[in-house]
């Protein structure tokens, strides 16, 4: 039997070295890789489409922010404006100079505005008032009651009521009819202080029409 003998190594002179391992082939780790992201893809795939299936998936709820100003940003309101201003339009208020029309072709307005005191023997005596005319125009195709006319007064920011002044000259409603197209002239006085300017003057023609509502300053 032979054997192989290692030949003696020279003294001075390294072993030789191992060779090198067999390198890897690249192609082969990237088609590995790549299958892999396929598969998980395809199962994601499934998770999704099992789950479509299973049913339609619910939006989530849309939450909706409303930002609210402090009450310190709030508008101020000025001080100190005392305009008379009616609180809603078409509410029956009006300006004194301001004729109002009723639905039954009356109508009833307030002029020739002018300031007085009446004198120790009226009733009130001795009172500061304003004095106007109360003009009613019958439209209508029937008469009107002269007496059935109501006149009520308030003065002032606090609304004191205005007594309605009886004195020569202001002798109050006359007891007659206001045919059908004709019209009618009352002179009219209510209590109003020298200090205070803004009246208020409650009118109706009849005991069934809706009270008009009178507001401004007289000089």
């Amino acid at each position: 039997m032979s054997h192989e003998s290692t030949p003696p190594r020279m003294p001075g002179i390294p072993p030789p070295l191992p060779p090198p391992p067999a390198k890897k082939n690249l192609s082969n780790a990237v088609v590995i890789g790549s299958a892999a992201a396929v598969v998980v893809a395809v199962v994601a795939t499934g998770i999704a489409v099992s789950g479509s299936r299973d049913g339609a998936a619910k939006p989530a709820p849309t939450v909706t922010v409303t930002e609210v100003a402090p009450a310190d940003d709030a508008p101020a309101v000025a001080d100190g404006d005392t305009e008379p201003v009616a609180e809603e339009s078409g509410d029956g208020v009006h300006s004194l100079s301001e004729p109002v029309a009723y639905e039954n072709d009356v109508e009833v307005g307030l002029s020739k505005f002018s300031r007085g005191t009446s004198s120790e023997y009226a009733s009130p005596g001795n009172t500061p008032y304003a004095k106007f005319t109360i003009k009613i125009v019958n439209g209508s195709d029937e008469s009107v009651n002269a007496d059935e006319l109501s006149v009520n007064c308030a003065y002032g920011d606090e609304g004191k009521e205005g007594d309605a002044i009886f004195d020569e000259g202001l002798d109050g409603l006359p007891e007659t009819r206001i045919l059908a197209g004709r019209s009618l002239s009352v002179v009219w006085a209510c209590e109003l202080p020298t200090d205070e300017k803004y009246l208020q003057v409650e009118v109706a023609p009849d005991y069934e029409s809706q009270t008009a509502v009178f507001t401004g300053h007289v000089k």
